[in-house]
């Protein structure tokens, strides 16, 4: 297969899998819950309710998993900086996010957030709905353990390989940029990896700005049908389901990148 062919061939299996995940997912809520005992209709829009929770759980995940690997990339080389301007806001930032709880934070970012952007932004408060603050809450709160763990790959790096591209007349940045960096995050992938499955599980406490995510979805057809049992199993199975996926395509990503080191 030409190479050119693979990397739409494979956007497209992965967008199709994606739907396809969903629809089925629907499905078989459905089927659940009607042999739990639920009427039809109510069976139905359970199933309903759940796959659209839990797909906003998974989009949610992603985007914010992605917007926090390019922070804690970036803060976890600032933090390494020798210019005390750029290294100590990165060390704030790391140590105001890791010493704080999630859920302060996503409350501060939708409830305080639109307010102190208001005079700036007049159209703060509208902009920054539900789903646009526990974006940014969980951007920034997984960017800052990602940045830990990016700059201890930087640091496992051996020194020697800091002298042979400056020997060869690399500038730092250039040797940060195309020696250090691409070494550091094929060794660091596996903990990334964690703290994307981790952030999936923590994206549950975005419920409490009244995001319709996999929670609180749930906890809504708990009070229509005051079924809790039936109700939380099929969303601890589902919490484990995207977890599982995930866990499996990243490590499938990770042992490319290991056999693309070699």
């Amino acid at each position: 297969m030409p190479a050119w062919f693979r990397i739409p061939l494979f956007l497209a299996l992965l967008v199709g899998g994606y739907f396809l995940l969903f629809a089925l997912l629907g499905l078989a809520l459905e089927r659940y819950f009607l042999l739990a005992g639920f009427g039809p209709e109510r069976a139905a829009s359970a199933g309903e309710a759940l796959a659209m929770g839990a797909e906003i759980t998974l989009k949610l995940t992603l985007i914010s998993g992605l917007a926090g690997l390019f922070i804690g990339i970036f803060a976890g080389m600032f933090r390494l900086s020798a210019r005390p301007w750029v290294r100590l806001p990165a060390t704030f930032y790391i140590w105001v996010t890791r010493g704080t709880p999630l859920l302060v934070q996503i409350l501060f970012a939708y409830n305080a957030l639109p307010l102190l952007l208001q005079p700036l932004w007049p159209e703060a408060q509208q902009a920054l709905t539900p789903y646009w603050a526990a974006f940014i809450a969980l951007s920034f709160n997984v960017g800052a353990y990602n940045a830990e763990v990016v700059r201890a790959g930087i640091q496992a790096i051996p020194k020697g390989q800091w002298e042979a591209a400056w020997s060869l007349g690399l500038s730092p940045t250039d040797t940060m940029r195309f020696v250090i960096l691409p070494q550091a995050l094929r060794i660091v992938v596996p903990p990334l990896v964690n703290n994307v499955v981790a952030l999936l599980k923590d994206s549950s406490l975005a419920s409490v700005i009244a995001l319709t995510e996999l929670a609180l979805s749930g906890q809504r057809i708990i009070s229509a049908t005051f079924r809790p049992v039936e109700v939380y199993l099929a969303v601890a199975a589902l919490y484990l389901l995207l977890t599982t996926v995930l866990t499996l395509f990243t490590n499938r990503l990770e042992g490319r990148l290991r056999v693309a080191g070699r």
